[in-house]
């Protein structure tokens, strides 16, 4: 998702190629380390908020089988292209995309009565208002539902002396490296767990709604 415009923008212009250009190599890490811990199950409804061209899908797929669902959540025209294409490749039919802003989207826009789970790997830090989408997200998580938030910060301890490629890589993605979205989410979900991954650099947050 993105707030900005120029002549090329990694969400727009850039969408065919953010795969080959988002870092996703170092980056998975955290991709990975929220789909677990928000112990997906069987049968269940996840949202994934903030989809992009789907990095998350096939993880997520596969953690609610074929009796459960997938829910792709993206502004971008362009990046839901992307996605849509790798649904169709891979021949995905219980995953479905939504075309909506994550800071003002609502339940009726979505095509399930229930969300089990939520993800956001990513996204908050674009949007460009986190505390609008986390509002947004707590309309659909209803109380019991899990949701987990994946972002990034400037390196930590050691790490420390990486903070400039992480400030350029942030930069390149429009996200804003001070928005520590993840923080919301301690503030108002119970039994979180948060993980410090590549440096500090990625955090990773779950918890459960009250």
């Amino acid at each position: 998702m993105a707030q900005h415009r120029s002549s090329w923008d990694p969400y727009t212009s850039g969408a065919r190629f953010y795969d080959l250009f988002s870092g996703e190599v170092f980056y998975r890490t955290g991709r990975v380390a929220g789909i677990a811990m928000l112990g997906l199950q069987p049968g269940e409804v996840v949202l994934d908020v903030g989809c992009g061209t789907g990095l998350n899908f096939e993880r997520l797929k596969t953690a609610v089988g074929p009796t459960g669902r997938v829910i792709g959540l993206d502004r971008s025209e362009h990046m839901l292209r992307v996605a849509h294409d790798r649904i169709d490749r891979n021949r995905w039919t219980n995953v479905s995309l939504v075309r909506a802003d994550a800071t003002c989207f609502t339940a009726d826009q979505l095509p399930a009565d229930h969300i089990n789970a939520v993800l956001a790997t990513y996204a908050l830090s674009v949007t460009g208002d986190p505390d609008a989408a986390w509002r947004r997200i707590k309309s659909v998580a209803k109380p019991g539902a899990r949701v987990c938030v994946v972002d990034m910060q400037k390196p930590t301890g050691w790490a420390q002396v990486f903070t400039p490629l992480a400030r350029l890589a942030c930069s390149m993605g429009r996200s804003d490296i001070e928005a520590k979205p993840w923080q919301l989410l301690q503030r108002d979900a119970r039994q979180v767990q948060v993980r410090s991954l590549r440096g500090g650099h990625i955090q990773a947050a779950c918890g459960t709604m009250p």
